[in-house]
């Protein structure tokens, strides 16, 4: 029987295509049908043993000879490349014959040539002298140009223009003329280098000089070269500035925008002095004269150009914080518009608003903290401990008596509140917040203020209500009692000492001052003041069932003596790491000039610490009322801490 047939009846339509025909597959047939049976069932292991020593003999090859692999593969690679190669060549030569045959004929006619240019040659030597002179005027232009001898080099180039005119047909010439224009070119980009480095007034005038005298720009893009190659100059003195620390990366900005953007100004005046007219006049003035108008729009373009981008840069570094020293930055931005303003570019008007979001924002994020801390000191609160420190309080009132009669400019804080740490921690806080607030403290604030006091006095509230329901399956009748007192010294105590405080932060006259304009704009004065004080009625709603009626002394007397009327004793705590000595208070007073109100007070002070001030008493003072004096920290002390002079 045939091999094939056998492999089809074995295999049917999976026999492979290479089996077809082939004499080693018929040959193995032939085999296997001579084989008997034991031979034939030891067959499939005879042939894997044989696979298995195949591939270790494979593998083994290829282990053992593996360079020799690598190295044919890259040598084969480099013949083929070789090859491609040399074939590149050669067909880049059969392209060049025929190229290569017209040089050659062409060279037969130029020999011709040579006799009569021998003639040309010999009345060239006789005129050597003055060829030379001409021939090495690129090379002296080259020389003059790099030694920053411009004058000459200015001369030179306007002797070759008139070459250019008589002999513009002469091709050598024209290469004078190439090489001359590369080195004005040199010229021209040394100038504008110089032009982006510190240079003074009279450098520029003759820098511009040279300009104009190559004829390369026209008036106004001379204007622009010149603005755009300061600008390069003011930003490297820009990028020089470090940005590590927001206020010393605004303050230095500030000043380098101050005096650098001056300098450039006064020199652009002082070098296009035809624009300087048309710089502060309307545009209608100016007439006709298109390009003293283009020139003028291009100069306060860039003005406006800086100024848009200071304040951006000044809007960042106030969103990054500049640890309570406002009024510092607010003062040298004044300044800044001022002497901006001495050219008609006065941008004062633009920094209220900036500064403003900056306080509002600062204080917002001192009254969460306040909160936070005041959250903590509740959730380890327990109203037992308010009971040892209610024994203490005739001690404290009579010593806080004794202070408040021997410094009569001095605000106490309530003794009333050393008997409750959640709430001194409180007050501590958001007198931070608001003597932080004060150094720069414009009266457009003033209902943001109130409106986030208002918030958090509100959720404040909230959490005593929620505490007390946590806590009512297991208060006694004295814990009762002293629930009821901390709601009162809550409600009759601290909400209006805030009150006082924000009075004092936003002086009367000054909020009837604002209250005159408001009614101007279509507001009742009454209802824009009463916009400024604390509600409260809503503030103490949620603790209505624990609030007593309690005698409050008015605003005019708690101003005057510090003092709220609760009909409670005070108590100490003797915790004196919520109450270390306070800083001095600090701020700052309007310009005459500055478009922005800023509550009255004394001088700021720019060494404060600049720490965290949520665990240290401060302090509120107004130049006509004094200071309000810290909590005291420890019982036995003789007397308060000093208070704070006005």
């Amino acid at each position: 029987m045939d091999p094939n047939e056998i492999l089809s009846i074995v295999f049917g339509d999976l026999l492979p295509e290479r089996w077809k025909g082939s004499d080693e597959a018929s040959s193995y047939v032939d085999d296997l049908s001579s084989l008997g049976v034991d031979k034939l069932s030891r067959e499939p292991d005879r042939l894997q043993e044989e696979k298995t020593h195949i591939v270790a003999e494979t593998r083994d090859l290829a282990f053992h000879n593996y360079k020799t692999f690598i190295e044919t593969a890259e040598c084969s690679k480099e013949v083929f490349q070789d090859f491609q190669s040399v074939e590149q060549h050669l067909d880049g030569l059969l392209d060049r014959l025929p190229e290569f045959g017209k040089s050659c004929q062409s060279l037969s006619d130029v020999a011709k040539d040579i006799n009569a240019r021998r003639r040309v040659n010999s009345l060239t030597l006789a005129r050597h002298t003055q060829l030379l002179e001409i021939l090495e005027i690129p090379q002296l232009m080259d020389t003059c140009v790099r030694n920053n001898y411009y004058e000459e080099a200015l001369e030179l180039s306007s002797y070759v223009r008139q070459l250019r005119v008589k002999y513009n047909s002469i091709s050598i010439v024209a290469d004078i003329v190439s090489e001359v224009d590369a080195c004005s070119q040199l010229m021209l980009q040394q100038l504008l280098q110089q032009l982006r480095g510190s240079i003074q007034l009279p450098a520029c005038l003759k820098i511009i000089g040279y300009l104009r005298r190559l004829e390369v720009f026209s008036e106004v893009e001379l204007r622009l070269k010149f603005l755009q190659a300061r600008d390069c100059w003011f930003q490297s003195q820009v990028n020089s500035v470090p940005s590590d620390n927001a206020y010393q990366h605004s303050s230095k900005i500030i000043e380098v925008c101050r005096v650098y953007i001056f300098d450039v100004i006064t020199q652009y005046r002082a070098v296009f002095p035809d624009d300087s007219e048309s710089m502060i006049r309307p545009l209608s003035s100016v007439g006709n004269q298109q390009l003293q108008v283009s020139a003028s729009g291009i100069f306060h373009s860039w003005l406006v150009s800086k100024i848009s981008w200071f304040l951006s840069v000044l809007r960042a570094d106030l969103k990054a914080g500049v640890s309570g020293r406002l009024d510092s930055l607010l003062g040298q931005c004044m300044y800044f518009g001022l002497s901006l303003g001495r050219i008609g570019t006065d941008f004062r008007s633009l920094l209220p608003v900036l500064f403003q979001e900056a306080a509002l924002r600062a204080f917002q994020q001192n009254v969460d903290g306040s909160m936070s801390a005041f959250r903590s000191a509740l959730s380890h609160y327990t109203l037992a401990s308010s009971a040892l420190l209610h024994a203490h309080s005739s001690l404290l009132s009579s010593t806080l008596a004794t202070s408040s009669q021997s410094d009569s400019s001095t605000i106490l804080p309530p003794n009333q509140l050393l008997e409750f740490p959640p709430l001194a921690t409180l007050s501590n806080g958001l007198m931070s917040a608001l003597n932080e607030l004060r150094p720069c403290a414009p009266l457009a604030v003033a209902p943001g203020v109130v409106e986030a006091l208002q918030r958090s006095l509100l959720s404040v509230s909230n959490s005593l209500q929620k505490y007390h329901q946590t806590e009512s399956s297991s208060i006694t009748s004295s814990e009762a009692e002293v629930f009821g007192r901390l709601c009162n010294a809550f409600a009759h105590v601290l909400v209006p000492l805030v009150q006082t405080c924000l009075e004092r932060l936003f002086p009367a006259e000054s909020l009837q001052h604002a209250a005159g304009q408001a009614a101007v704009a279509g507001l009742e004065t009454s209802d824009f003041i009463r916009a400024l004080r604390l509600d409260v009625g809503v503030i103490s709603a949620p603790l209505a069932d624990h609030l007593s009626t309690v005698e409050v002394a008015d605003a005019d007397t708690h101003g005057a003596t510090g003092t709220v009327s609760t009909g409670s004793s005070s108590s100490l705590i003797g915790d004196s790491d919520h109450f270390s000595q306070p800083q001095a208070p600090a701020a700052v007073t309007a310009e005459s000039d500055s478009p922005v109100i800023i509550a009255s007070g004394s001088d700021a002070s720019h060494d404060r610490p600049t720490e965290s001030s949520t665990e240290s008493p401060v302090v509120i003072t107004t130049a006509a009322e004094g200071a309000l004096a810290p909590m005291p920290s420890d019982p036995a002390s003789a007397g308060l801490p000093d208070a704070v002079p006005s």
